[in-house]
C-alpha cells in the first residue's frame, strides 16, 4: 500500500523537512515517516503539495517528462483580459525558454482563507484573479510567466495536481490517501 499525503502548505513554508536558516518546513505540520515531497512548490506559495513514500509515483507526479497538469489560482497586479489570457496560452518567452499554459480564465476573488502576511495593496492599482493550468514546474514559473505579460503575481495558490485537489483544507491541514 502507497501511502499520499495530501497537505495544504501555507505560506512561507518549506517544501522540505528541514532547514538550516530555521524557517517553517514541512516537519512543522507533518509528523509521518518515510514521506516525501513529490515536487515543490515555493516558499512564498500557497496550496497543494503532495507527499509520498513511494518513488515511482513520486516520479509519476513530480517528473517533468510526465507533464502532469497544474492548476493555480493566481492574484495579479493589474486587471486581468481574455487577451493576458490567450498570450499565457500561447506561450511567453522566458529566460530558460518559452512556456504556455494549458488553459487561462478570468475568475472571481476565490473564497480563500485569510493569507498571513497579507499581500500588499495598492490603492490606485486594481488586481484580479486568473486560474492557470500548466504542465511543466519549472522554478517560479507562474509568477515569471505573468511578469512577462505585465501582470506581476501578488498571490499564488495551487488547487489541484493531477487528479488531486486541495479540496476544503486548510492551511497545514493535510488527509491521507492509500493508493494500492
Amino acid at each position: 500500500m502507497t501511502k499520499l499525503i495530501i497537505f495544504n502548505k501555507p505560506f512561507q513554508v518549506l517544501s522540505q523537512f528541514t532547514d538550516e536558516s530555521e524557517r517553517k518546513t514541512l516537519s512543522d505540520y507533518i509528523n509521518i515517516k518515510a514521506v516525501y515531497p513529490a515536487g515543490r512548490l515555493d516558499y512564498d506559495s500557497e496550496g497543494l503539495l503532495l507527499l509520498t513514500d513511494n518513488g515511482k509515483l513520486q516520479s509519476k507526479i513530480s517528473h517533468p517528462k510526465n507533464k502532469l497538469s497544474k492548476t493555480y489560482w493566481v492574484q495579479v497586479e493589474g486587471k486581468a483580459t481574455l487577451k493576458h489570457c490567450n498570450q499565457l496560452i500561447s506561450g511567453v518567452n522566458l529566460k530558460d525558454g518559452d512556456a504556455r499554459a494549458i488553459s487561462c480564465k478570468i475568475l472571481s476573488e476565490p473564497e480563500l482563507w485569510k493569507r498571513t502576511p497579507p499581500i500588499r495593496v495598492r490603492k490606485t492599482v486594481p488586481d484580479s484573479w486568473m486560474e492557470l493550468v500548466i504542465n511543466e514546474g519549472r522554478n517560479r514559473q507562474i509568477r515569471r510567466m505573468t511578469a512577462a505579460i505585465n501582470l506581476p503575481t501578488l498571490r499564488l495558490v495551487r488547487v489541484a495536481v493531477g487528479e488531486w485537489s486541495l479540496g476544503d483544507l486548510q492551511p497545514g491541514e493535510y488527509r491521507h490517501q492509500t493508493i494500492s
